[in-house]
């Protein structure tokens, strides 16, 4: 309501506070679309799709990013029939390609169905179903569904905040805009989160509440994060941090590419879970670490390591005099950048 005062909705009516110094962090929603507004019923977000009471034989995904993919997934083990449209040329748009095209094979022999360059144009009751047309590159398609899920994106919770009164300036979007110290345009007043734009991580908006939390105490300090990892929870898991591939292409930067397969690795053939890869992106002179990506078995776990490298600096050469112990999943991130340098002992070298 004012540059230090705020106003909160109770039961009993409305309170007005005033504060010294505040933080904003009202995270984001599910986004939907024209076609499919969000119901609650048949048309959900990614909310009401973990607090269903029972496993929808039919569920349509709108949107092949991680939250569709990571929901679908787990509703394809439980015994639902899925299927999912997806905009762009390839599922989790950005995503290093070669990754993507395995947990596609995957998601596959799951038993979902998978459409690319697609879009769903809307949904109809058809004799007691409810059917959803696809338009796909072979043409229309209808499919069954008892239930459509929508992941689409996300958009910050702040048109109902008032921030502006405050002073608080968003950018075009809708999401506040901070500093490294997470300030916004009122110095007394902080932003974290989702609320301040992507990437949209948990781990990300943790961080930021620290910071933020730290400025206020007086401490000199600010978001310093040279790389932040992400990972995404599908069979098997996608884990990336800093560069990939086609960024660093992009770029016009001059890179050495290490990859090793997980089939390579001694622990990966004992569990049986040996589909995937670990990819090392490293500066063709410096061999200083850009980025890394890694599909297969507990990528998620592993990418932490690659994060330390990439913050400190590490070059592959660093990984590969590392020591990892045997036989270890993490063998595979030595070997990696092993490869690199073009000295990898299990895979032919390129």
């Amino acid at each position: 309501t004012g540059p230090n005062t705020l106003q909160i909705r109770r039961a009993g009516g409305l309170e007005d506070f005033s504060f010294t110094d505040a933080i904003i962090a009202t995270g984001g929603r599910p986004s939907d679309l024209p076609s499919f507004r969000f119901d609650g019923l048949m048309v959900i977000s990614t909310k009401e799709a973990l607090e269903l009471e029972r496993t929808p034989p039919n569920l349509a995904i709108i949107g092949g990013g991680v939250s569709g993919l990571e929901i679908g997934t787990f509703y394809a083990k439980l015994g639902s029939r899925v299927v999912v449209t997806e905009i762009m040329e390839q599922l989790l748009p950005g995503t290093d390609p070669d990754a993507v095209r395995i947990v596609t094979r995957n998601l596959q022999k799951l038993g979902m169905e998978i459409h690319v360059k697609s879009q769903a144009r809307g949904w109809r009751e058809d004799k007691g179903q409810t059917i959803v047309d696809i338009v796909t590159p072979e043409g229309l398609i209808a499919r069954r569904a008892d239930i459509v899920l929508v992941t689409v994106g996300r958009r910050p919770n702040t048109d109902e905040l008032h921030a502006e009164k405050a002073g608080v300036q968003f950018g075009p979007r809708g999401h506040i805009q901070v500093d490294r110290q997470l300030r916004t345009s009122n110095p007394h007043v902080f932003a974290v989160g989702d609320v301040v734009g992507p990437p949209f991580l948990a781990h990300k908006a943790t961080k930021e509440g620290l910071v933020a939390a730290e400025v206020i105490a007086g401490h000199p300090v600010e978001l310093d994060v040279h790389a932040m990892p992400a990972a995404i929870f599908t069979d098997p898991e996608i884990a990336t941090v800093g560069l990939q591939e086609s960024e660093a292409a992009a770029q016009g930067r001059k890179i050495r590419v290490g990859k090793v397969p997980f089939a390579a690795i001694g622990r990966a053939l004992t569990t049986g879970e040996y589909d995937g890869f670990v990819k090392l992106i490293a500066d063709a002179d410096t061999k200083i670490l850009l980025g890394a990506t890694i599909v297969g078995p507990d990528a998620s776990d592993l990418i932490s390591e690659l994060t330390l490298a990439l913050e400190m600096g590490a070059s592959v050469t660093d990984i590969a005099l590392t020591v990892h112990p045997h036989p270890t999943l993490p063998e595979a991130i030595m070997e990696t950048a092993e490869a690199a340098l073009g000295q990898a002992i299990h895979v032919l070298n390129r």
